[in-house]
């Protein structure tokens, strides 16, 4: 029988096939669903698959919150968020250059902005609490109003899939179902199998979210933006992250903090959290300029990345 390290690596490869397969089946069922009830597939993208996407963070953070410590939600989120930018869009831009919708750019990135920065405010003394995980929450309600405002008020979509829009089917709720089983096995045997892998190897809680949990959590977003790229649907591959992001702070934080306060470390206020911003400030002045992000900016991001990496290593 496995034991040990052995233990460890096999439960952390399964955990990030369950995460993958469930987020998979998630944005499946999710998706059509949305569109079964008439949403726009470019809201689609930004909230129901970004969503959808961001489930693994979720259970990944709440299940490591309460069983191990908030190091390891924060550290997944932060991390996560930083491999969104980093790693996902610039491996997506390296695939295709992606170009930036109007309605990305007005709607949806200045949301982005400030779920980064009321982080990095809300957590300068070194705690979010309750009460501050609430406003998380409640701004996250009014980024949802916002969307379903502009969604009543834009044109009935065109769908593209002559399935879709006939209404909720079972198979669709039977995916989602299946999704949010395999994202609940995959997040308690990934949070067991790098945790104990890398607390074997005498690496930190907080080192552990922000790199594996985070790399592993991040792979839905990956798969949904590279083949967003690689079918031509670019402005889904950046909404997906954009949207992803947003939800990654105000909703994941959010509920973490009302379970249990989140503590903060010093070290993390100095470094992860401005370097979260500034990845944020960057893309947006990539997106910016010229309204896409060119293969350039993808090497960029990507070697960005490989560099907050390096930086985090003992």
């Amino acid at each position: 029988m496995l034991s040990g390290v052995g233990l460890f690596v096999v439960l952390l490869l399964a955990g990030v096939v369950a995460l993958y397969a469930g987020a998979e089946l998630l944005v499946a069922g999710a998706g059509r669903l949305a569109l079964g009830i008439g949403l726009r597939a470019a809201t689609v993208g930004v909230t129901v698959i970004a969503f959808a996407t961001t489930a693994p963070e979720l259970f990944v953070s709440v299940i490591g919150a309460l069983e191990v410590s908030t190091d390891i939600g924060l550290g997944a989120i932060l991390g996560s968020n930083v491999a969104n930018i980093g790693l996902v869009l610039g491996i997506s831009a390296l695939i295709k250059p992606l170009s930036v919708g109007e309605t990305v750019m007005r709607r949806h990135v200045p949301f982005m902005v400030l779920a980064a920065i009321l982080l990095v405010v809300v957590g300068a003394n070194g705690e979010i609490n309750r009460l501050e995980g609430a406003v998380f929450l409640l701004v996250l309600a009014a980024f949802t109003a916002y969307l379903l405002y502009y969604t009543n008020a834009d044109p009935a979509p065109e769908l593209d899939d002559p399935g879709a829009g006939d209404g909720i089917a079972v198979k669709d709720v039977a995916l989602v179902l299946a999704g949010l089983v395999a994202l609940v096995l995959g997040s308690r045997w990934l949070v067991s199998g790098g945790t104990g892998l890398l607390s074997a190897l005498g690496f930190s809680d907080l080192f552990i979210g922000l790199t594996v949990l985070a790399l592993g959590t991040s792979l839905p977003e990956l798969a949904a933006s590279v083949v967003g790229a690689v079918r031509g649907q670019t402005e889904f591959a950046i909404g997906n992250v954009v949207g992803s992001n947003i939800y990654n702070v105000l909703a994941v934080l959010g509920i973490v903090a009302v379970i249990t306060p989140i503590d903060i470390a010093p070290s993390t206020i100095r470094f992860e959290l401005p370097v979260l911003v500034a990845f944020t400030i960057l893309l947006v002045g990539m997106m910016g300029y010229g309204r896409r992000l060119t293969r350039l900016d993808g090497a960029g991001l990507v070697a960005g990345y490989v560099a907050f990496v390096y930086f985090l290593l003992p």
